[in-house]
């Protein structure tokens, strides 16, 4: 039997209104699911994209700020990873300008690891930004298609006390309308649950790998920028110091210059 012309359709024919009403709710959820859906596959697809097209420019860069001189590059826009890139070379470019060299103390590349890290948040927000409406649709879908049931089935009971006589001819109009609500909810939350899994995955990984580039691009500006210490302390030392839980041990007082 035809589905369009048979089940579905005599189901919606008796829907009760609050039936009704509560197809249209999940229709709506349905809309904004699939909508969120394809916008999220086409930004990740983008993202990814332009990250590979980016890191191409970047492996051939002759030094660290060669792409941040060439100033923004429409072709790399919608790349979360030349964002981080960006706004740190704009920070590390701040920070020269306040100190007027090349070379910056701690405090000023203490500002661009800051800086780093604020692009990163920014990055990660906006590719797990829409996922709470999936997971929503997920929770919330089956429910709200379990109350459109069993308020279905009640009014059906309801009917059927009034008539005082309890045949399947009664019954069936009533049962059927009341459990089409639980399927317009499951068809809500049956794609959204593979979509989000799917997409939670994806944003794990492209989040991995800004956050390694990130620590990547944090290393060389160490390296090639940060201004060593007085007394001729080498570069890893600076970088050893200068990241977190890469203090060195400080020598204690001899006696001579405690006066003991």
């Amino acid at each position: 039997m035809d589905m369009s012309s048979g089940g579905v359709a005599f189901a919606l024919n008796h829907a009760t209104l609050e039936g009704k009403i509560t197809i249209a709710v999940l229709l709506v959820f349905s809309l904004v699911s699939w909508t969120v859906i394809i916008n999220k596959f086409r930004q990740l697809a983008k993202a990814r994209k332009r990250n590979a097209l980016f890191l191409g420019y970047y492996s051939k860069a002759k030094g660290p700020l060669v792409i941040f001189s060439k100033g923004p590059i429409e072709q790399l826009q919608g790349s979360p990873m030349y964002d981080l890139y960006y706004g740190g070379c704009e920070e590390l470019k701040v920070q020269q300008e306040k100190y007027g060299t090349d070379k910056i103390p701690h405090h000023g590349m203490s500002a661009g690891r800051i800086a780093l890290e604020r692009v990163l948040g920014e990055a990660a927000v906006g590719l797990e930004s829409g996922i709470i409406v999936l997971a929503t649709a997920i929770s919330g879908g089956p429910f709200i298609g379990l109350l459109g049931t069993v308020w279905g089935v009640m009014d059906t009971f309801a009917g059927i006390g009034r008539a005082q006589q309890a045949t399947l001819t009664t019954m069936a109009p009533g049962v059927a309308s009341a459990l089409i609500a639980t399927v317009a909810g499951l068809m809500v939350a049956i794609p959204s649950l593979f979509c989000y899994n799917f997409l939670v995955t994806k944003t794990k990984t492209l989040t991995i790998e800004l956050d390694n580039f990130a620590a990547h691009l944090e290393t060389v500006f160490m390296t090639d920028y940060l201004q060593e210490k007085k007394g001729g302390s080498s570069a890893s030392e600076d970088i050893e110091d200068y990241r977190p839980g890469g203090h060195r041990q400080e020598a204690a007082p001899s006696d001579a210059a405690t006066g003991h």
